[in-house]
């Protein structure tokens, strides 16, 4: 007997919610990307929402302490010891989602996996770091591919050619870059060069070598204060230093790299030969961000957020942290430490009815290793205002500083960090100074 209207109507109402209960699953809170921001996000939230009410989506595999890379290019870290199994140190109760991400859809609080999943949230957190592009330099996949002399420290599969091809290189031209872009971590291309400096010179090559940094920007350091000790540093290596100077292409046939020259009116380049070449990749805001058909980027392609409460501009709802964020303070895990609190702060406001109450001031810090036994601890707010922890003058290359970043700051980003309990080391700020600091 056939149905009547009434019931074929109740019947696909009925298949309709049982459809989009099995395909689109809620969370209190959806973390979009496992990396730093995204795992001490998530275990705060875990915290404070109880289990299966928190989803982690992040596709990778082994998650890497990536600061450690310098270390690892420098050969004072293995590569083994950056990385653990992402699914060791998710976050208890967490729900993981081993997916890359396909589309955000804000209107409608959802996210869609690759695989055709859709999320849906009461608050979405946006951690998806920053986006590296070999493809805007022609011929540098090719030549990081086939050339044992062409590394970076910037990417996990070629961060373990870099200190092979520093201990093979026997003299010549050495040659490292900064990107004309937004970049995470804006030291490592210089931290680096130092490091293969010192290894040269003690190894008998620095005499037969010419080293080169060539940089897009007009200065070495974008803070002052650090830039001038860098300076010295740079005049005691005799380091040949290029500014306003962008890698184009690589042709690791001919074994040269080309440069344009970004303040030549005529759009001149320059072309070096290379014996060694590590490469600042340029880099940007995550495509999937970008290609959203509801825009929640801002006219540079990163998330567009309030600086102080990391709260998105247009939808109240979503939070961004880190280097996929337009944040104008130095991409660095420092940083993604330090506003971790004032961002899950806004999301407890909201859940209180009331606004975000975060004051994230901006700051950031790398450690800016000069040899394998000195570092210069750089720490800065928004517009390049100091914040240094310690009661001393920290522009200055110290051994301490050193063994903080090899040894300490690992300690503190394995077992604190990245389970929520570390907003950087503001109260330790306070104390040293005896509460006269920021």
């Amino acid at each position: 007997m056939a149905l009547s209207t009434n019931k074929v109507a109740k019947v696909f109402v009925h298949f309709v919610r049982n459809y989009s209960a099995e395909t689109t699953k809620h969370y209190k809170v959806v973390v979009a990307g496992g990396g730093s921001g995204g795992l001490s996000i998530g275990a705060r939230a875990c915290r404070q929402f109880g289990v299966g009410n928190v989803a982690i989506i992040e596709p990778a595999k082994v998650h890497f302490y990536q600061p450690m890379w310098t270390l690892v290019g420098g050969g004072v870290k293995s590569f083994s010891q950056s990385g653990v199994p992402t699914q060791d140190i998710l976050p208890r109760g967490c729900k993981p989602y081993n997916q890359y991400l396909q589309e955000f859809d804000p209107e409608r609080n959802t996210v869609t996996l690759k695989n055709g999943e859709k999320l849906s949230y009461d608050y979405l957190v946006v951690a998806l770091g920053i986006q590296i592009n070999l493809n805007k330099v022609e011929g540098l996949e090719e030549a990081l591919k086939h050339d044992k002399n062409v590394c970076t420290n910037y990417l996990s599969e070629y961060v373990v050619k870099t200190f092979p091809a520093i201990q093979d290189f026997r003299g010549g031209n050495a040659i490292f870059t900064f990107p004309n872009t937004p970049v995470k971590c804006a030291g490592a291309p210089q931290k680096i060069m130092y490091m293969a400096e010192d290894y040269w010179k003690k190894h008998g090559v620095k005499d037969k070598t010419k080293i080169f940094y060539n940089t897009s920007l007009g200065v070495i350091f974008g803070i002052p204060r650090y830039a001038a000790s860098l300076m010295k540093v740079v005049e005691r290596k005799g380091i040949i230093l290029n500014k306003r100077q962008n890698l184009k292409a690589v042709d690791h046939a001919k074994k040269t790299a080309t440069f344009d020259l970004l303040d030549s009116e005529k759009g001149e380049t320059q072309t070096y030969h290379y014996d060694f070449l590590h490469v600042g990749p340029p880099q940007s805001g995550p495509d999937v961000l970008k290609n959203s058909s509801v825009p929640i980027v801002d006219e540079t392609g990163f998330l567009d957020v309030d600086k102080n409460t990391c709260q998105h501009v247009k939808f109240p709802n979503i939070f961004g942290i880190g280097d996929c964020t337009n944040i104008p303070t130095a991409k660095t895990a420092a940083a993604v430490a330090a506003c971790s609190g004032h961002l899950f702060r806004g999301i407890k406001d909201m859940e209180a009815g009331k606004k975000p109450s975060g004051t994230y001031n901006g700051y950031s810090s790398c450690p800016l290793i000069t040899d394998y036994h000195h570092c210069i601890l750089a720490e800065f707010a928004f517009d390049g205002q100091i914040y240094e922890t310690f009661p001393l003058d920290q522009s200055k290359e110290r051994r301490t500083m050193y063994h903080l970043k090899r040894d300490v700051m690992p300690q503190i980003y394995w077992h604190m960090f990245l389970k929520g309990y570390w907003n950087g080391p503001g109260t330790y700020r306070k104390i040293m100074h005896l509460g006269m600091c920021c």
